[in-house]
């Protein structure tokens, strides 16, 4: 039974409720989820399965959930995943903390992941609102600091079903704290492939591989009558077994801690086709929000402006797309209506982009003097955002008669690196000037669209109607000239 702060639960409901128009019941769903939903469920909620099983759409569930962050109902963690197991190998509660490279003891593998690949933002109904069994991690059971805790359930063999949790708890021979200063005894049957060992605390671990006979053991294996001893040492940063490989049949490890703090083991048992694999496979994981994905969003930048990327580590991302605009005639505007007046009217224009950057699920990175930089994580949302521009700045004119605000627009997809420049979340790299350089390609109420971002998925049926150009043009970086694509009025 779990207990929950009443008056401090209704005070950030309705600071919840009051920070913007939520669509029907909305909120009463989102706290029937702090109150009864079960513990994994709000200690890692993810956004997209929210709305999913709820019946929310996607962007408001995660301006929901970031809302929630604000007023401290919930805590926001950084998760980086383990691509091929689905272990949470480190969560963050800073963005400037994160890490891209990760190291799996479990899988025995290390590398780089970005922030659109395997680091989930998820979301925990805060302590002090209700306090969680998992939010004690101290008085874990072994049981619920593996399948509750570290494991994220959601990942699946690929091509199929089966969640990699389940196939492997079959391979699982055991598991256990480490209590410093104590010899800790597991027994276990070991069959043909590998033994492995891990901390899925520390990702400290170690492979041994099992022979194929007891009598094909090494020297420095035991073959006794009764089951094998393996006797492991734990400093607390390393595991050191005693042998260099194990027999099949009964054995006992003795794990000896010789560190001041706690640690925690869990055994499995690889059978010869994985252990044969030449790389494991990466699962198959339910949607969830990446860190790409929120570093896109408008509400999570206005809300959390003090989120920062480490100074000296940028933050790779796989795929992002820019959108850049500009005003044409802008020198003209300002000597015909004064200083103040265009100033005004150029403001007005920012924050009817913000609108629409916001409702397409990207956000203005910047201001550069008349022009604007947005980025959104998927390219069909940072085109239907440059149509959806155009329409509402026609609009924006007749409202407003003469002088009229003319825009052209350009926009790119593909990789980059997150930074901070200037106190500000930014991005840095090829893409972006690839993004600024195509901009300069359009003319008046136009859009011009590089290859990559005109053939991602989505964009071409977006396009229907519209009359598209496609010329040749010199983009920085690209062996002579690229293919760009000038949309303009319906056809």
């Amino acid at each position: 039974m779990t207990s929950i702060d009443e008056r401090l639960l209704e005070n950030k409901m309705t600071q919840i409720e009051q920070a913007r128009a939520w669509g029907p019941r909305v909120i009463s769903k989102f706290e029937t989820l702090i109150r009864s939903g079960d513990e994994v469920g709000v200690y890692r909620a993810n956004p997209l399965a929210f709305a999913r099983d709820r019946g929310v759409a996607e962007p408001e569930s995660i301006d929901l959930f970031l809302h929630a962050a604000r007023a401290g109902l919930v805590d926001m963690h950084w998760d980086i995943l383990c691509p091929h197991s689905g272990l949470v190998l480190e969560s963050f509660g800073k963005l400037r903390a994160l890490r891209s490279h990760f190291v799996c003891g479990l899988c025995d593998i290390d590398g780089h992941t970005e922030l659109d690949d395997f680091i989930e933002v998820s979301f925990s109904v805060s302590p002090q609102v209700r306090r969680l069994a998992l939010h004690d991690v101290d008085n874990l059971s072994i049981e619920d600091l593996h399948w509750k805790l570290k494991f994220a359930d959601s990942g699946r063999l690929p091509g199929g079903q089966t969640r990699f949790v389940d196939v492997l708890r079959g391979f699982v021979r055991g598991m256990a704290y480490l209590p410093p200063g104590v010899t800790t005894r597991l027994q276990a049957e070991i069959g043909p492939g590998a033994l492995s060992g891990v901390n899925v605390q520390t990702q400290a671990g170690f492979m041994l591989p099992v022979m194929s006979t007891p009598a094909a053991a090494p020297p420095d294996v035991p073959t006794p009558d009764g089951p094998t001893i393996v006797r492991v040492l734990y400093d607390g940063q390393r595991f050191t077994p005693a042998v260099s490989a194990v027999p099949p049949g009964p054995a006992i490890f003795e794990v000896s801690n010789t560190g001041v703090k706690r640690g925690a083991l869990l055994l499995t048992n690889w059978p010869p086709e994985i252990v044969a694999m030449p790389e494991k496979p990466a699962l198959e994981f339910d949607p969830y929000v990446s860190g790409g994905m929120l570093l896109t969003r408008q509400t999570f930048r206005k809300l959390f402006r003090s989120e920062r990327v480490d100074e000296e580590e940028g933050l790779g991302i796989r795929q992002v797309t820019f959108l850049f605009t500009d005003l044409k005639g802008s020198t003209a505007l300002y000597e015909r209506l004064g200083d103040l007046n265009a100033y005004a009217l150029v403001r007005e224009h920012f924050a009817l982009l913000d609108t629409v950057a916001h409702r397409h699920a990207g956000a203005i990175v910047k201001t550069i003097g008349d022009a604007v930089m947005a980025a959104f994580s998927r390219p069909v949302d940072a085109v239907a955002a440059a149509l959806r521009i155009l329409q509402e700045i026609d609009q924006f004119n007749r409202d407003h008669g003469q002088p009229a605000i003319i825009l052209k627009i350009g926009a790119h997809s593909g990789p980059s690196i997150a930074v901070t420049l200037n106190e500000n979340l930014d991005y840095f790299g090829q893409t972006v000037n690839i993004a600024a350089r195509v901009q300069s390609f359009a003319d008046a109420s136009e859009i011009c669209l590089t290859e990559a971002l005109y053939t991602a998925s989505g964009v071409r049926d977006l396009l229907a109607g519209h009359d598209v150009e496609e010329f040749g043009a010199p983009l920085r970086g690209v062996e002579g000239n690229a293919r760009v694509y000038r949309v303009t009025g319906r056809s």
